[in-house]
């Protein structure tokens, strides 16, 4: 099944997503495919989907976004370990009730303390500290975390935040036990969710088993997941053609990838669909050449970002800034103002001779080239458009050498600022501007990868983020947006599609279109054989 012109799968597809409760059936293992090996299943510790689709089933949330809804918004959030919640009038404190009876996978009681635990070392505030702590700027507004007995928690901010409930809902905010530490927990992570974590073997396997005693009595519907780690791209495509797996890594499949399906194994489901993933362009700012502001103009301007969606994604893919382009995306400019912004005009050969006009004035030229490294992540994803990159960069005087690195460290690498010129993914752990903004552009941020500081923009940041109206607030995101790539912040390349593949007895999988990160707890997932 194919729809390579819209970002959402086919009506049939989302029927065979779905099947009415009484056709579910218990039990079974679901093989599914995984990319790469990840660093640790500890989610607060990591920064990919690599750990959270299959970390995230070992968890739960006080809040969560609809697992069966295609776009995630506010109105798709529904309660999970909280089972309600309300704000104070003036926006800066929300208390949630919590579940009862709710127990860890080791048998200790969940509580409200676990709650605080959990943001107090968001927040840096406990003596638990974790290894890397990539989402500390979500919570930037958080003043503390009080609780009122074992079923009372209120978040307390310093401002009003009316999309702080986006934050808690996506796949990448679970609860955390206050009694395990942080090391533990990414040897050995501890849940609440529906399946427990049974072995890890890096470069090999991840395995999760049923959770006997979760606080949802009919689920989850499979015995246990099998995540087989594939490094290779044809061969994953290969063993799900073959049948040896029931579902392909989410988003994995790439559009030529879902024609091999369709004429291979025309039996398979696939949805095709936005990620909320942009590939990037970072410069190293804080160090020559790069904290010459022209020389990252000049780059800027040599994108040919229809090149990229031609040849990664024949044409299906999206270009657009920081945030997801419409209509899968809620926040993104629109195209009549992405084109008003320099390097994204269709006269590629112009955008170039200006290029070259730059480099020539700080001293380049086809005799005297500019070398350098361009960094990258080890997998398929991050490789194929590095090259790109590479071949469009000779076209202003600079030869660019690859170079790969490894899924564990690249997070780490990047951080430190460890490049001079990388290529990088930036998934959207939600469509909001909140954590878009505040993870990867506000000064200082350890995920502002690229060292962009512009405290001006920082106020207007927090402007949008305290306006209740949308449409104003949508506004500001525009305005906001425009600018970081006017400032060559991170310049957007493309904002990437991928397809997720299953065999027809896979039942209860529903691809979200606007982030990759908040639809695998994979406790209404069963198999129909």
């Amino acid at each position: 099944m194919r729809n390579l012109s819209a970002g959402l799968a086919p009506a049939l597809a989302l029927l065979l997503c779905t099947a009415p409760a009484h056709a579910q059936k218990r039990g079974g293992i679901l093989h599914v495919i995984h990319r790469d090996s990840p660093a640790s299943l500890s989610i607060h510790e990591e920064s990919t989907i690599s750990t959270d689709a299959p970390g995230m089933a070992i968890f739960n949330n006080l809040v969560i976004y609809r697992q069966d809804a295609r776009q995630h918004s506010l109105d798709t959030i529904v309660p999970e370990l909280a089972t309600a919640w309300t704000w104070n009038a003036d926006k800066t404190a929300i208390s949630f009730t919590l579940r009862r009876g709710v127990t860890w996978h080791d048998g200790k009681p969940f509580g409200a303390q676990d709650v605080k635990c959990t943001w107090d070392m968001l927040t840096g505030r406990s003596a638990a500290k974790l290894r890397l702590n990539p989402r500390e700027a979500w919570y930037g507004n958080l003043e503390s975390v009080t609780v009122e007995g074992d079923d009372r928690a209120t978040f307390h901010l310093k401002r009003p935040q009316p999309a702080f409930l986006a934050l808690l809902a996506s796949g990448l905010s679970p609860v955390y036990p206050c009694h395990v530490s942080p090391a533990q927990m990414r040897a050995h992570p501890i849940g609440t969710g529906p399946f427990k974590f049974v072995a890890f073997k890096p470069n090999e396997s991840i395995t999760l088993a049923r959770n006997e005693r979760y606080w949802k009595p009919d689920r989850p519907w499979l015995d246990g997941i099998e995540w087989t780690i594939i490094p290779n791209r044809s061969t994953q495509m290969l063993a799900f053609i073959a049948g040896k797996f029931d579902m392909t890594f989410p988003y994995e499949v790439t559009v030529a990838g879902m024609k091999d399906v369709e004429s291979q194994a025309p039996r398979a489901v696939c949805a095709m669909s936005p990620t909320n993933v942009s590939i990037n362009l970072l410069l190293n700012r804080d160090a020559p050449p790069f904290d010459n502001a022209e020389l990252r103009h000049a780059f800027a301007l040599a994108l040919d970002r229809r090149a990229f969606t031609h040849i990664l994604s024949e044409d299906q893919a999206k270009i657009g800034g920081a945030m997801l382009p419409p209509p899968e995306g809620i926040w993104g400019m629109p195209p009549e103002m992405l084109e008003t912004i320099p390097g994204y005009g269709r006269d590629i050969a112009q955008n170039r001779e200006a290029a070259r006009a730059i480099m020539r004035k700080l001293g380049y030229s086809a005799d005297k080239r500019l070398p350098l490294k361009v960094s990258t992540r080890n997998i398929a994803l991050y490789r194929d458009p590095a090259v790109i990159l590479i071949d469009q960069l000779k076209e202003i005087y600079v030869d660019g050498e690859l170079e790969t690195v490894e899924t564990a460290v690249w997070p780490a690498r990047v951080a430190r600022k460890q490049y001079a010129v990388g290529l990088n993914l930036t998934g959207a752990g939600v469509d909001d501007p909140d954590p878009q903004f505040y993870e990867n552009y506000v000064c200082g941020s350890i995920r502002n990868y690229s060292g962009y500081c512009n405290p001006g923009l920082d106020k207007l940041i927090d402007q949008q983020s305290m306006e209740a109206d949308p449409a104003k607030r949508r506004q500001l995101v525009w305005q906001i947006d425009k600018t970081l790539q006017e400032d060559v912040a991170r310049p957007i390349i493309m904002h990437l599609i991928g397809a997720t593949c299953w065999w027809p007895q896979v039942r209860g999988i529903t691809p979200m279109v606007n982030s990759i990160y908040n639809g695998w707890r994979l406790e209404d997932a069963w198999l129909d054989k």
